[in-house]
């Protein structure tokens, strides 16, 4: 179970929770968007427990020590319903959805509110999203559902019009820096949250994992690929076994900088302005338009990671083309 967590930068989206309890007007639908890392989960988690439990704190946070709560940290409370994709699914499909409906025709066990969270609720398919629609359009007695959400524009307007809306959004860096140092993350801060996009848990996550160094080693693959002394085909290979996501998204960033190194942007916007130096010599051989070219076929990779794309060959035909523009080709 995901710890409950209010984070720093979170405390407003709290309050306004709070206030929800005081005038008794606990949205029937409440959706969480924003970017990965910035504690979603968290606090759904938190804003479940707290309707849960039988004594709330004064700062509407559940006590964790009531029976209610006790069945949540066990995984057991009845009215707890996490709708989340299969193992070895990235979608959750319409029986999901079908098992949901066929709970929520019983009234809930305890005179608390039932809670239920739809995790990711992005990833709902076209099926499942017009049978969870149903639940929306007739909500059920004592009924909280909150859905969690990277991406607004994968979810249909059916069901974005019928949500109270919470956006989370990146922290200030003074904020951010200072949890970060509470978690001893000490060195590289900066880069790390340029890498994490803003978002502080993921640039702990990592500072935890030691990303850095993979991230050197595949940069200087790509240079040395763009240089002629590698062969596009092994590098794939090998990125292939590793943090896929990961590396296709240090791809784009650098893609993101080589632009912006064509416009002569000051060090400190770009992504990684670490490598800025390595970066302004490639923008001296290369054309605008192909970083463009090459640019766009990394967001459109991107869009497939979602489908049963083969990352391998994903790879291959990205480094191909790579290669192919630094040779002039």
């Amino acid at each position: 179970m995901i710890p409950e967590t209010i984070f720093p930068w979170q405390q407003s989206h709290w309050n306004l929770f709070n206030q929800y309890l005081i005038q008794n007007r606990v949205p029937q639908a409440l959706l969480i968007n924003g970017a990965k890392g910035l504690g979603k989960q968290q606090l759904a988690y938190s804003f479940a427990k707290a309707l849960l439990c039988n004594q709330r704190l004064p700062n509407a946070q559940s006590c964790g020590q009531c029976s209610r709560c006790k069945l949540f940290n066990a995984k057991t409370h009845p009215d707890f319903i996490n709708v989340s994709p299969e193992e070895g699914s990235k979608i959750i499909g319409i029986d999901r959805i079908r098992e949901l409906i066929i709970t929520l025709a019983l009234k809930p066990q305890f005179e608390n509110y039932r809670v239920v969270l739809i995790n990711p609720a992005d990833k709902l398919n076209n099926a499942a999203a017009n049978a969870f629609l149903k639940c929306l359009e007739e909500p059920n007695e004592r009924t909280c559902v909150i859905l969690l959400a990277e991406s607004l524009s994968k979810l249909p307007a059916t069901i974005l019009s019928r949500c109270q809306k919470m956006t989370l959004t990146k922290p200030k860096r003074e904020i951010a820096n200072a949890w970060l140092n509470q978690q001893q993350v000490i060195e590289n801060k900066t880069l790390l949250l340029n890498l994490a996009q803003g978002a502080p848990l993921l640039a702990n996550e990592y500072a935890k994992a030691n990303i850095l160094p993979l991230r050197q080693q595949c940069f200087s693959d790509w240079l040395n690929i763009a240089n002629g002394q590698l062969n596009p085909i092994e590098i794939a290979e090998k990125w292939y076994k590793q943090q896929v996501s990961l590396i296709l998204f240090w791809l784009i960033s650098w893609s993101c900088d080589l632009i912006k190194c064509f416009y002569q942007t000051q060090t400190i916007n770009l992504y990684n302005p670490d490598l800025q130096i390595s970066l302004q010599e490639l923008v001296g051989r290369l054309k605008l338009k192909d970083i463009y070219h090459f640019y766009d076929n990394l967001l459109q990779s991107r869009q497939k990671m979602d489908s049963q794309i083969n990352q391998q060959l994903m790879f291959e035909e990205l480094l191909i083309l790579w290669s192919q523009l630094n040779q002039g080709n």
